[in-house]
């Protein structure tokens, strides 16, 4: 089975898109995996940013929106502020892979976030999010306090470095890295470039 690896932040508005356009080139494709890997923007203390500040509505307007529009991906400017930290989700993250919902749980928190203004930032929010998608409610609040999940969650922010990203979405496919949005197009040809070089 051939994988994209992807590399988001839950706070990231264009992983949205990546997620929406990678989502629409595997449609088609049960030869195909999406592996989440965690980075995180703004990892604490580092302050997060304010929607009622200047950058975000600025950086709103003029990138995500118009991005957003043309590739029809509906999503809005969440109005939490200041926006949540996510090593908490991402923690979660972990218990989700372990019961086989990485991919589901990835999805939800995302739209939870763009789509439905939600903190995900907060943990009951976080496990209302988990059971949406058959998660066990007590078994994941359990998890986000449990080292185990804390350190592996770590581990994967040192690969994350280990692999040098600094942009997010980073979408790795075989040989192929893609820094930002790749279209359905990019993605539908990196994909078969990679099955002709595993036949070759």
């Amino acid at each position: 089975m051939m994988q994209i690896h992807l590399w988001s932040d839950y706070v990231c508005p264009f992983c949205l898109i990546a997620d929406e356009l990678i989502e629409r080139a595997i449609a088609d494709r049960a030869d195909v995996e999406v592996v989440h890997h965690a980075h995180e923007l703004r990892p604490c203390p580092t302050p997060t940013l304010r929607p009622e500040d200047a950058y975000l509505p600025d950086i709103w307007a003029r990138a995500v929106y118009p991005m957003a529009q043309r590739y029809h991906v509906p999503m809005t400017l969440p109005t939490i502020s200041p926006q949540p930290y996510t090593a908490t989700a991402f923690r979660g993250a972990q218990y989700a892979a372990d019961h086989g919902a990485a991919h589901a749980y990835h999805r939800r928190v995302m739209t939870a976030f763009f789509r439905e203004n939600r903190d995900i930032g907060d943990r009951n929010t976080l496990a209302d999010l988990a059971v949406d998608v058959g998660l066990n409610r007590v078994g994941y609040l359990d998890a986000l306090d449990d080292d185990t999940y804390a350190r592996r969650h770590q581990q994967a922010l040192a690969e994350s470095t280990a692999m040098r990203i600094t942009v997010v979405p980073t979408i790795v496919i075989g040989r192929r890295r893609i820094e930002g949005v790749a279209t359905e197009g990019v993605i539908t040809r990196a994909l078969d470039e990679e099955a002709v070089r595993g036949v070759a």
